[in-house]
């Protein structure tokens, strides 16, 4: 992981002025150049979009443990990570749902570019696919209902895409998957453009329609997988 030069100033600033408990900040991917890369930027946009969503509508229920941080007083009081040893990632979200049920006016967003830290992204399809099984098989153990219902809007919006295929074939009314694919890729490209403009990486929009045909298929496949196969993390195998 990289940040910036000023990142711990920025952190610094902050908890002098909000004396928080909790802050959640942002994070992208390190630009390889590669449309693997420019894929799970968008994917990351979307993510990050919805992490500041949460936190402008007073519902946050996303975090990135890449740039996560908390007092250790309330880490101790709420008995840290226990609870969810028995799943393979999801620390810091299962966390952050402790800390907003516990004291939900002294978490925040620090949306500051000072603040980004980057990361670099899977090398392989196959890595990414391993990745976001990883992070789907944990969604049933949410305890926020918000994130649930967000998460399965999601789903269903990207199933409804697929149905092109039934379209084709006559067994699904075709202007009607065209009014849904229409309002879809609007809300996407107005989501995606805003939150790539704050990281500054706009250059992963050469890959935005290709992305948007395929992030479907590739979401429905990895919910299908996270729901009836394991996954493999770190050369360890978990079964669901």
């Amino acid at each position: 992981m990289y940040s910036t030069k000023f990142w711990l100033d920025s952190f610094d600033e902050f908890i002098q002025n909000r004396k928080p408990t909790c802050i959640v900040a942002p994070v992208t991917y390190i630009e390889d150049g590669t449309f693997l890369g420019r894929f799970q930027l968008l994917d990351l946009f979307s993510l990050q979009g919805a992490t500041i969503g949460g936190f402008g509508l007073k519902r946050p229920f996303l975090c990135n443990g890449a740039n996560f941080a908390y007092t250790k007083s309330v880490f101790n009081t709420l008995n840290g990570f226990k609870g969810n040893t028995n799943i393979a990632s999801g620390d810091d979200i299962f966390l952050l749902e402790k800390i907003i049920k516990k004291q939900p006016n002294n978490v925040y967003y620090l949306k500051c570019e000072k603040a980004i830290v980057s990361t670099k992204p899977q090398h392989t399809w196959q890595q990414l696919i391993e990745q976001r099984v990883r992070w789907a098989a944990k969604t049933s153990a949410y305890n926020n209902w918000f994130g649930k219902v967000t998460a399965l809007i999601i789903f269903l919006t990207n199933f409804l895409i697929i149905l092109l295929l039934l379209a084709v074939l006559g067994l699904f009314n075709l202007k009607i998957w065209v009014y849904i694919l229409v309002i879809k890729l609007h809300i996407d490209f107005l989501l995606l453009y805003k939150t790539s403009a704050f990281f500054n990486q706009r250059r992963a929009f050469k890959s935005f329609l290709t992305s948007f045909f395929l992030y479907p298929f590739l979401t429905n496949y990895v919910a299908l997988r996270s729901v009836i196969k394991g996954y493999q993390w770190k050369g360890r195998t978990f079964k669901k």
